[in-house]
């Protein structure tokens, strides 16, 4: 079995698949922990034979958990943000500060698409772009919906916003003070989202498909108007292309990969933006 770790700043979450098969055979996440130790709520490490791990959590929480993996496992590989992978080329001054959940998502949609605007919806939202040819345009992080409502510290920061729902409820105003915050997160988070795709696209004179991951993706997803595909496994698809185990994997085919939105025509981009700038 191979253990897929992606450590998040709120969230851990886990992954075991198939080496031979390549099915992902169970899944889970814990909250992020100062400490990460095996446990009831993560899988047993005597069926693992490899480890690839995307962290964002502070560099002794990284440290200590590779020193334990490697204590109970054969292998274990960590995700790096480098100057260049798999055609890629970083767009940061300083490519090893890029979080590399960013890096790993756009690697995953570069192979994926050839050029793509990835969104991951986490703790924050976080906006990149890699143009066809492989130039990493860089992106933008603006606030996740949990973050915003933490700011506004009106006591519904537990309060979900309804995933479920549909989109054009969300984007009317609110009759209570619960839905006017979620309401009002939800459309910042779309409107961000949409107008950061309309300006880069239209400055690169190329439209591009979007892809959108994280916890909080498929709310987002509702009230995104560009085409776009949810992959729940963006930053996995990133961690098995740069360390391919497996024959499917080795043959560039990366699990639960949607496929590839169609773009909007770059003339109705900008005429959006346009319109968007008279408003």
């Amino acid at each position: 079995m191979i253990l897929d770790l992606d450590i998040g700043n709120t969230l851990s979450k886990w992954r075991l698949k198939d080496t031979e098969s390549s099915e992902i055979r169970s899944r889970g996440a814990v909250w992020t922990r100062e400490e990460w130790r095996p446990g009831a709520d993560i899988p047993d490490l005597d069926v693992v034979e490899a480890v690839r791990i995307s962290s964002v959590a502070r560099r002794e929480v990284l440290n200590d958990t590779v020193a334990l993996l490697r204590t109970r496992v054969p292998r274990v590989y960590v995700g790096r943000s480098t100057r260049e992978a798999l055609g890629v080329t970083n767009g940061y001054d300083e490519p090893w500060r890029l979080g590399v959940d960013r890096w790993l998502g756009a690697l995953a949609g570069y192979q994926l698409a050839g050029g793509c605007c990835a969104v991951d919806c986490g703790s924050a939202i976080t906006v990149d772009f890699v143009l066809p040819g492989g130039a990493h345009a860089g992106g933008y992080i603006v606030p996740g919906l949990r973050l915003m409502k933490e700011s506004l510290r009106l006591g519904t920061r537990n309060v979900a916003i309804d995933s479920e729902g549909e989109a054009d409820t969300l984007l009317t105003p609110g009759r209570s003070t619960v839905d006017a915050v979620n309401h009002g997160i939800y459309m910042a988070a779309t409107s961000a989202v949409q107008r950061i795709y309309s300006e880069v696209c239209d400055q690169h004179g190329v439209a591009l498909p979007m892809l959108l991951t994280g916890g909080d993706a498929r709310v987002v997803s509702r009230g995104v108007p560009v085409p776009h595909a949810v992959w729940p496994d963006m930053v996995y698809g990133g961690l098995e292309a740069c360390f391919p185990l497996t024959l499917a994997e080795r043959a560039g085919r990366m699990s639960g990969a949607p496929g590839v939105p169609a773009s909007p025509a770059l003339e109705k981009i900008r005429a959006g933006l346009a319109f968007s700038m008279l408003l």
